[in-house]
């Protein structure tokens, strides 16, 4: 896809500004003079000295720097939360990934998630990690436990086409968020579990979880909570930091529903709003704000509500999927199929 145009730079930079960060239009820190990726684990290393470079899955190539250092978007690593009686702030329709497990239910609002980009919490005894990449538009929760350990996450500041790549802070290895997999460093090919949750509108999970829990801002002066910095990112006509190939007879902006190497065109089962593959039901509704349209999140236009589950001796369960554009489907599942209308 060549390098990144001027256009698309000064509208990063100015993202950067909002979150804190600067960068030089004239070269970019993740640039070269020849339009190449600095992609040089000898560079790497003096921010990275416990990663263990010799051990990789992917090309170096692909990864490149997003602006903000290791940590320069910080995890919620000690998440606070109040009832979802008490809260007031959230428009009907705005979304959040709504968790439940072993009986605790909880709500992590994409206001805040947009920030942040990963929440490391502890819910129904379970250690999860619940992860946003804005850029992907990918809403992801893991089960943080890896051979006997507890891995805490946090961003390294990178990215791999498009998406965020997120480090545990006990090896310090690189895990690709859309993944679940480790791609660098000594955990190199381990996978992390996907657990099943909801993209939903916080009137939804209001309605369906009364008793959960909401998460909060810990400093709500710390950034602009429930506005969005990627204003008019979903109707560009192409991603921004990805030098990959874009999918055939889809827009490479197009939401798809993911399911494992399949996934269906947003449009697809907003026509037909309901759709059966094998043991799986896939559902929409309208009802639930974009979170990367308008500059306030809660009047994002409608992108509507879906649910997946898969067929049972004891009924429908969810499963775990991902409304993500069609370019990162691609990308990160080449041989898959995209259902399209």
């Amino acid at each position: 896809m060549g390098t990144p145009s001027r256009k698309h730079l000064k509208r990063f930079i100015a993202l950067l500004a909002l979150v804190g960060f600067s960068v030089q239009l004239t070269l970019p820190l993740w640039w070269d003079r020849s339009g190449r990726a600095q992609a040089n684990p000898d560079v790497w290393r003096y921010e990275w000295p416990k990663t263990d470079f010799t051990k990789h899955s992917i090309s170096f190539d692909e990864i490149l720097s997003g602006g903000p250092p290791k940590d320069g978007i910080p995890s919620i690593d000690d998440p606070e939360f109040v009832p979802a009686a008490e809260v007031t702030d959230l428009g009907e329709n705005e979304p959040v990934i709504g968790l439940t497990v072993n009986g605790w239910s909880r709500a992590y609002p994409l206001r805040v998630l947009t920030w942040h980009e990963i929440v490391n919490d502890t819910i129904g005894g379970v250690p999860v990690a619940v992860t946003y990449c804005p850029l992907c538009n990918a809403a992801i929760v893991f089960d943080r436990r890896v051979d006997g350990m507890v891995l805490e996450f946090g961003t390294t500041g990178k990215l791999r086409n498009s998406d965020l790549v997120m480090y545990d802070r006990t090896t310090e290895s690189w895990w690709q968020q859309f993944l679940g997999e480790a791609i660098v460093g000594e955990l190199n090919g381990k996978q992390l579990k996907m657990l099943p949750a909801r993209l939903e509108s916080w009137s939804r999970f209001r309605e369906r979880q009364p008793g959960g829990e909401v998460l909060v801002p810990n400093n709500p002066g710390m950034r602009s909570y429930g506005a969005n910095p990627y204003v008019d990112y979903d109707s560009a006509q192409q991603p921004f930091l990805y030098r990959g190939e874009y999918p055939e007879g889809i827009s490479p902006m197009a939401r798809v529903v993911a399911v494992g190497n399949q996934a269906w065109a947003l449009d697809l089962l907003q026509d037909s709003k309901r759709i059966e593959s094998g043991d799986l039901v896939l559902t929409w509704e309208p009802g639930q704000n974009s979170a990367l349209d308008t500059r306030a999140i809660s009047e994002g236009r409608d992108v509507g509500n879906v649910i997946v589950q898969r067929k049972g001796d004891q009924g429908l369960e969810d499963v775990a999927y991902d409304v993500t554009f069609a370019f990162v489907f691609h990308a990160f599942r080449p041989d898959g199929t995209i259902h399209k209308l």
